[in-house]
């Protein structure tokens, strides 16, 4: 099938922002930091293995608590100048004073990088530990947002909980938190990964009732290892759905059965979303691209 994908950034375009504006649909992935030179290599291995797909961004996430700041910016810096790809930068609140995060948004930009996801970000003891700002930073996403617009023409792109963050009060009151981001400078939002489409559409609606358009994108995460995305979502917070374990645990003791069977899972709810509406799609690939470009070859649904 002929993936039909936009090149890196049709009419000129240099922005995510102005991709969508032009209403092409995004296709994302995202990849980790490496811990070790072999986990580079990997890492490298994906991103030329992926280039060909014509992505509309790739990015590359902070680790816990801010802890591989400098190699998530190094990262992202090389994909901008040693690759067709667009990168978008990972920032988070964690850990960093407002000192910091002028400083690598400066860096960014000195890269040539102007598409800036801006996170509030997870403490190191995970989503559901409680959050303490650094003394002299900024405790809020929104706040990095109004940053980060504050400091040049940057596209900033957000995340977004289909079911919900782990610390909101209520649905409504997580749709109102995104809507006041939107409302603060932010260009689109990115979910977290989920695995029923109703959650996805249900929090599309519970914005749009709040009068934002924000272009919510949602994220994805193949099952090719059923206690690996388990522990994904726990970390995430996301429920992994009965009827989902149901469907890929009947293979247990055969690894290529199962990793088949969490293919078909994803390309089901991918081609749902697109059928939907969705305005593309942003793979978590945990650093491999085999899952990836082959969720891409199954899908009925348009991709161009």
């Amino acid at each position: 099938m002929a993936l039909g994908l936009p090149s890196r950034m049709p009419g000129g375009a240099s922005t995510v922002r102005e991709l969508i504006a032009a209403g092409e649909r995004s296709f994302s992935f995202e990849f980790f930091p490496p811990k070790d030179a072999e986990g580079e290599r990997q890492l490298w291995r994906t991103l030329r293995e992926l280039e060909p797909l014509n992505p509309t961004f790739v990015s590359v996430t902070y680790g816990a608590g801010g802890s591989t700041r400098d190699r998530t910016v190094g990262i992202t810096a090389q994909i901008a100048h040693d690759t067709s790809m667009t990168p978008l930068a990972h920032l988070t609140c964690v850990d960093h004073s407002v000192a910091t995060l002028r400083s690598v948004i400066g860096s960014y930009a000195g890269a040539g990088v102007r598409n800036v996801l801006a996170l509030r970000g997870d403490p190191a003891g995970g989503p559901r530990a409680p959050f303490e700002p650094h003394p002299e930073g900024l405790r809020y996403a929104v706040e990095l947002v109004e940053l980060t617009k504050s400091l040049g023409d940057f596209c900033v792109g957000v995340a977004a909980f289909p079911e919900l963050h782990p610390s909101a009060e209520s649905a409504d009151a997580d749709a109102r938190v995104l809507a006041a981001k939107a409302r603060a400078g932010a260009d689109f939002a990115i979910t977290q990964l989920f695995f029923r489409p109703d959650d996805y559409f249900r929090l599309v609606d519970r914005v749009s009732a709040l009068g934002v358009d924000i272009p919510i994108i949602p994220g994805i995460m193949p099952i090719t290892n059923l206690a690996q995305v388990t522990r994904m979502a726990e970390l995430s917070g996301a429920a992994l759905p009965d009827e989902v374990v149901e469907r890929v645990a009947r293979f247990e003791g055969d690894p290529a059965a199962v990793r088949a069977e969490g293919i078909r899972v994803a390309t089901e709810l991918c081609d749902t979303l697109l059928a939907g509406g969705a305005p593309g799609l942003h793979f978590y690939t945990l650093n491999r691209s085999k899952a990836t470009r082959e969720i891409f070859s199954g899908l009925r649904t348009a991709v161009g």
